[in-house]
């Protein structure tokens, strides 16, 4: 079998950080090939090469067999490569179906190909069942289905050689078996596939091969089928990984927060929470578990003050949370940080950091008012001098205070974002998909943080969709299901079949 891609001694830096080292990697044709690592090992840096999205400082890449300089994502895609990124890369105020078609619009007949493009987009969508409106803007769709507009353009593309970042980060189980029942028949018809996961479960399940990277070098390739999680785990991190984190026994206080008979509507007057009620307690972690896009952002949104309800009550300690008399969120977000409610946001991108601000000026954003000050000014040598102890405290790789944050590997931003909440000291924290992304090794350290959290007292509120994580750090458990609470579990009672009913509305306790 000849090689589709294949890799020969490509370096590539970022100033002083050298994200890939002589990385020689050979990808057979017509393979599901794994790429794994931890975070800043280099491997979106890599296919980003590969797409033409950055060149290689050195080094040769063959497509085919042919060698082939790839200098923009122009020469990627004409070589039939398509790539889906971590981050999405669409156009909020367009549609699907115009996003799908962007960049191969037709030439003059826009019409008659938007129509035929619907079409084929429409067949595609029932083929594979990816639930998609080919005229739903892309701003007024839920993360999960925004991840399936990306597959959908580069199933609609027929690119050859696929490569899929993170893939399945906002899928459900149901969704990603799907996704893998496509990648298979990509593989049926002789195409190559290169997904990138944290997840080592998927790897097992789809991939041929795997190749594992490490500060930027790859550290092997291996068949599947002779390896497993445990082995490609070591590989990844150089360590055992531990399963079972400390955590002390569940002993929740008073409590800090509570939500009685919440209620949110669009503008259009579609019902997008209703009749929320719960509280969350000194000393405990409460997990929201659901299927991305009902109504978890939103709830998440109106408890940070980024969103006000179209009715209900929230107490904060007792105490209702501020309001706007201008009946608006404009300021508010401040204000609930200035009671002791820090916020994850589940989108770090779009709600966490600023992509080009450094890492020293997105430790203290959202914190500004509170930041060490001089003369009345922000005294930026503390605040460096702060920074560089987070990064230490949080292992943050590179420990540059002064590199742009959008240079830094999606787990290392997640990283930064957890340093500057969790160094708040917060009664509250809102925590949403915390590993979104986010390898193996600081997953672990994201949960040790969290868990250490909760034992000194902090109220946690974390919403995830990955049931595995609600397993290992809920002291109790919500499930949402279209805008509402279908049910509620305790830790001892975690049942994976019962919360998937309950996430479908099958299921109410």
């Amino acid at each position: 079998m000849h090689s589709a891609v294949e890799f020969r001694k490509v370096c590539k830096r970022f100033g002083a950080v050298a994200a890939n080292v002589d990385v020689s990697l050979s990808i057979p044709a017509g393979s599901i090939h794994g790429l794994v690592g931890e975070n800043g090992a280099g491997k979106s840096t890599l296919m980003s090469i590969l797409y033409g999205y950055y060149t290689a400082d050195s080094g040769e890449i063959l497509i085919n067999g042919k060698l082939e300089k790839l200098r923009s994502s122009e020469d990627a895609i004409s070589l039939g490569i398509g790539m889906v990124h971590q981050h999405f890369m669409l156009v909020d105020n367009m549609s699907v179906l115009d996003n799908v078609i962007l960049g191969a619009e037709g030439g003059f007949r826009l019409r008659a190909h938007r129509q035929a493009a619907e079409v084929k987009i429409r067949e595609i969508c029932q083929r594979y069942n990816l639930d998609l409106d080919p005229h739903a803007l892309i701003q007024n769709l839920a993360v999960g289905a925004q991840q399936r507009v990306e597959i959908l353009k580069q199933i609609y593309r027929s690119s050859n050689i696929l490569i899929l970042d993170e893939p399945t980060a906002v899928l459900t189980v149901q969704e990603t078996a799907s996704l893998f029942e496509v990648l298979r028949l990509f593989k049926e018809q002789g195409k190559t596939i290169i997904v990138i996961t944290h997840k080592l479960q998927e790897i097992m399940a789809v991939t041929d091969n795997v190749t594992v990277m490490r500060a930027g070098r790859v550290v092997g390739t291996v068949p599947t089928k002779n390896t497993n999680k445990e082995e490609l785990a070591n590989m990844m991190v150089g360590r055992p990984i531990e399963g079972i984190l400390p955590r002390g026994p569940w002993k929740p206080g008073a409590a800090v927060m509570k939500v009685t008979d919440l209620q949110l509507r669009s503008k259009q007057g579609v019902p997008l929470l209703q009749d929320i009620n719960f509280d969350i307690r000194a000393g405990e972690i409460v997990a929201i578990a659901g299927v991305s896009g009902n109504g978890q952002s939103e709830l998440m949104e109106i408890l940070s003050g980024m969103r006000l309800p179209t009715s209900g009550n929230i107490q904060f300690l007792g105490q209702d949370v501020p309001k706007n008399r201008s009946g608006d969120a404009d300021g508010l977000p401040a204000k609930f940080r200035a009671l002791g409610i820090a916020h994850v946001a589940e989108d770090r991108l779009r709600d966490a950091v600023v992509k080009n601000f450094s890492v020293r000026d997105n430790t203290i954003l959202g914190y500004q008012q509170t930041a060490p000050r001089k003369f009345g000014l922000i005294d930026f040598g503390a605040v460096m001098t702060r920074c560089k102890q987070l990064l230490e405290d949080f292992d943050v790789r590179p420990r540059d205070p002064n590199l742009r944050i959008a240079l830094l590997s999606g787990g290392n931003q997640q990283k930064v974002v957890l340093a500057r909440e969790i160094a708040a000291k917060p009664k509250l924290m809102l925590v949403g998909q915390p590993t979104r992304g986010v390898d193996i090794g600081t997953i672990e350290s994201i949960h040790t943080q969290l868990l250490a959290m909760r034992d000194a007292g902090v109220a946690i509120l974390l919403v995830s969709v990955e049931l595995e994580e609600v397993r290992a750090l809920a002291d109790r458990i919500l499930v949402m299901s279209g805008g509402r609470i279908t049910g509620e579990l305790g830790a001892s009672d975690f049942d994976a079949t019962r919360i998937g009913l309950m996430m479908g509305a099958a299921h109410h306790v």
